[in-house]
């Protein structure tokens, strides 16, 4: 390929970017994507095998999802007066966000979250601002304010848990930035299932606040379904750019049908927040291992300097993947993060790790 055709056709920040990359999980026990490790009950499995024989796929799905929208609503319990905007993951509705947004707009967000909020923004051309969180991974108030008042952002991002970190930010705090805030204020909720935390009652006293939640992490990451709940005025303008029939008919029937069947989900998530109690406990006994604590399906700990790859190994080569977040550098450096899987695979994720740190 002609390497001049590639830097005369694309924008300097797309050649200077690198691709998301997902791991090769096939063999392995996968602890690395908050995913639920749970699937449905076999029963419920034959009930929706069933409802997808009704699936029409010689017809374009609901344009507006409005069976799906409305269950959607009851079960995160967002008030009638709001409107929610569906999307093909929450990553789709960090892009229509994005996109909505004038030339050389400013994005912010604490430093480190989410990695997409800055991939999307940078694919985009937009100017991308991020505050480093401080040594404990909660918010720099005082540094977020500033940022907010040098570079006026169009958008911020508040993951909430944060991903990687796992912990709930501040109240106050958050709520002082969306008072300091003049354009939009995002709070991602992706793991609100595990937190029993959320700023969707706080969608009445503050008109700039959108709430962005995906099905992913409650256990339906096959699906690709986030949404975006806010005042209908900002939600009818993210809605015009929204390509037409993005949630397809089998996503629309099978999140439906999944979220009638809520309780199921609400059992898991119990689960998988008592082993993320024992899990917490047994990584804290390991004494060479900063554990941080966490409101989310996942656990960040620190291993000592330099130790972290090497334990990303071991754990590989023992069929056990995780999340290595050494390389990121920062705050993050000797940082790895493990997602909360079924009991059994817990356990021999944590046998290893004491193995590995009794040698």
């Amino acid at each position: 390929m002609n390497n001049s055709l590639i830097s005369r056709i694309f924008r300097r920040q797309i050649l200077e970017m690198s691709a998301y990359k997902v791991a090769n999980a096939t063999n392995f026990i996968k602890l690395d994507a908050m995913e639920n490790p749970y699937n449905l009950p076999d029963e419920i499995i034959e009930q929706w095998l069933e409802v997808l024989k009704t699936c029409e796929l010689n017809r374009y799905p609901d344009p507006v999802a409005n069976e799906l929208n409305t269950i959607i609503k009851q079960v995160n319990k967002i008030p009638d007066i709001f409107k929610v905007l569906l999307g093909n993951g929450s990553d789709e509705i960090i892009q229509l966000l994005l996109m909505a947004l004038p030339e050389n707009s400013n994005v912010l967000a604490p430093e480190p979250s989410f990695v997409m909020y800055k991939q999307i923004s940078l694919s985009l051309g937009l100017n991308y601002h991020s505050v480093p969180l401080k040594s404990d991974f909660s918010l720099d108030l005082a540094a977020m304010l500033i940022a907010i008042e040098k570079y006026q952002p169009e958008v911020i991002f508040l993951a909430y848990p944060n991903n990687p970190t796992g912990n709930l930010f501040n109240t106050e705090a958050i709520k002082k930035i969306m008072l300091a805030a003049t354009g939009l204020v995002i709070i991602d909720e992706a793991y609100a299932p595990f937190a029993q935390a959320s700023f969707i009652e706080s969608l009445k006293d503050y008109e700039n606040l959108l709430v962005m939640r995906t099905l992913s992490k409650l256990g339906l990451a096959g699906l690709r379904l986030g949404f975006i709940a806010g005042h209908p005025a900002i939600i009818a303008e993210l809605d015009k750019i929204r390509l037409p029939y993005n949630i397809n008919v089998l996503t629309q029937k099978t999140a439906y049908f999944a979220l009638s069947h809520y309780a199921i989900f609400e059992q898991q998530t119990q689960k998988i927040c008592q082993q993320r109690t024992l899990v917490l406990t047994a990584l804290k006994a390991i004494k060479e291992l900063r554990v941080y604590p966490s409101s989310a399906n996942f656990i960040l700990f620190k291993t000592p300097d330099s130790l972290a790859n090497n334990t990303f190994t071991v754990l590989k080569d023992r069929g056990i993947l995780i999340k290595n977040l050494s390389p990121q550098g920062g705050l993050l450096t000797d940082c790895l993060r493990v997602t909360i899987g079924k009991p059994q695979e817990n356990q021999l994720f944590l046998n290893t790790l004491a193995e590995f740190f009794q040698q």
